[in-house]
């Protein structure tokens, strides 16, 4: 039997207040790593041993097993709803493929429990909305680490209660998750890529990448920073990611690409061939990127840019699992998605009305980092703000760029917060309120400075 820890039974007070409160549809935000499946498998269990039928609903066949090998160590019958296993419905306990679900709507019992993993799934648009819709009776708890769409929408359609887990930071105090470092170098050249629904075209994208020379740039970095520590690489599509593993390969890294096409017995052999080690280094487009758990993971290593803050977190927390003998976690992030959207531990305030992160993430990737002093500065600056240093113009073929990724430093991270709180000021009284914050000498003047440099950025813009 599973034995919660203090922060695990703490969340589940907190949910279980929420359902006191007649509040029938809250939402667990918690970190990856935090344990979520061994959440919502304990309140399963107490939910039939007071009678109740719970269905629990995922999106990918990898989730089918590891949501059903967590109800096994609770002692928990279930049934699994999935064309590759038979189907019954005496199990009070069902674990259902989202994909067949919505197709044996009118096959399944009806739950008086309906928890929905990966929450942020959930839109009247989506597969998720359907099955939700159906057993609009049934009490609801979803569970995510990103409670927000691609483009920022909220989830309140379906959930009326936030319920916050803790933060990274205070799992990694507590031992829960891993420490980390992350590398990082100056971000590729995207300025020809168009976006799609909120992020960069998959097929542009992926032309990008594949002429920018960052998988060479990957195997190098691994070599020097990283050496003999099992990764994984989060790639722009399925061709880049074996493209990606055929050079560790020649580089004499025992790699291999994984994707939902392959045989489930397929993907468990290169899984167990990772964990023992046989495998150093596996390359994914979006398998491992949400969900899917991997064991054994020291080293991240992003070769695929993006706008979805969501996935960036979910990205990260796959390398944040800790296991014997790890001291913390590398994330080699070579598409510069740190500078758009920050680290997991950064401070972030979510809501069941969403998170609007894009347009901010714009004004991250349009920053200059300088190599001198590794502050932020402005996309349309010569030299440095903060040191002097001049900054050099670089060409824009990113083929041609050089050099190494250099470590996020504590100076360098203030820098980029403090350049985020700029950029997420609206307007002059939220100027005046983050220079009070910061205890500035003249508020209002400092304010009015940024303000009319805005405007003059916004009047060059106009005439050009």
């Amino acid at each position: 039997m599973i034995q919660l820890w203090p922060e695990q039974e703490s969340t589940v007070e907190l949910i279980r207040e929420a359902y006191r409160k007649q509040l029938r549809a809250p939402l667990l935000v918690a970190p990856t790593g935090f344990g979520k499946t061994v959440v919502f498998s304990y309140i399963a269990r107490t939910h039939v041993q007071k009678g109740g039928r719970v269905m629990i609903l995922v999106h990918r066949e990898e989730l089918l097993e590891q949501v059903s090998e967590t109800l096994n160590k609770f002692d928990v019958p279930h049934g699994i709803v999935s064309p590759n296993y038979p189907f019954s419905r005496e199990h009070k306990v069902q674990v259902a493929s989202v994909l067949t679900a919505v197709n044996r709507l009118g096959m399944l019992m009806a739950p008086t429990l309906l928890i929905v993993d990966e929450a942020h799934h959930c839109t009247g648009n989506t597969k998720f909305g359907r099955v939700l819709d159906w057993f609009r009776k049934a009490a609801f708890l979803g569970v995510t680490a990103t409670p927000f769409r691609m483009g920022g929408e909220g989830l309140d359609d379906y959930f009326n209660a936030l319920i916050p887990g803790p933060t990274v930071q205070q799992l990694i105090d507590a031992g829960r998750l891993s420490r980390f470092r992350v590398f990082c170098p100056s971000s590729p050249d995207l300025t020809s890529v168009h976006k799609r629904a909120g992020d960069y075209s998959a097929k542009e994208l992926e032309k990008a990448i594949e002429h920018s020379g960052l998988t060479g740039d990957a195997v190098s970095h691994y070599k020097r920073l990283a050496e003999g520590k099992r990764g994984v690489a989060f790639c722009v599509s399925v061709k880049h990611a074996k493209d990606v593993a055929e050079d560790f390969n020649k580089a004499g890294y025992p790699a291999q690409a994984i994707d939902g096409g392959m045989p489930r017995d397929w993907r468990r052999d290169v899984i167990r061939d990772f964990r023992s080690g046989k495998l150093r280094i596996l390359t994914s487009c979006d398998l491992i990127s949400e969900g899917f758990d991997v064991p054994g993971i020291e080293v991240g290593i992003s070769l695929r840019p993006t706008m979805s803050l969501g996935l960036w977190l979910q990205q990260f927390g796959r390398i944040l699992r800790t296991f014997e003998g790890k001291k913390e976690a590398i994330m080699l992030d070579h598409a510069g998605n740190a500078l758009r959207h920050g680290l997991p531990t950064d401070p972030r305030e979510y809501s069941l009305q969403g998170y609007r992160a894009t347009r901010q993430a714009e004004r991250l990737a349009s920053l200059k980092i300088c190599k001198n002093c590794f502050a932020a500065n402005p996309g349309n600056v010569r030299v440095c703000l903060d040191c002097g240093h001049i900054i050099p113009v670089k060409e824009r073929k990113v083929a041609q760029r050089a050099g190494q990724l250099q470590e996020l430093t504590d100076k360098y991270l203030e820098a980029t917060r403090k350049a985020r709180q700029v950029g997420m000021a609206k307007d002059m009284n939220a100027l005046v309120e983050l220079a009070r914050k910061r205890g500035y000498r003249n508020p209002e003047g400092w304010a009015q400075h940024v303000w009319e440099g805005r405007l003059l950025k916004m009047q060059r813009k106009v005439a050009v």
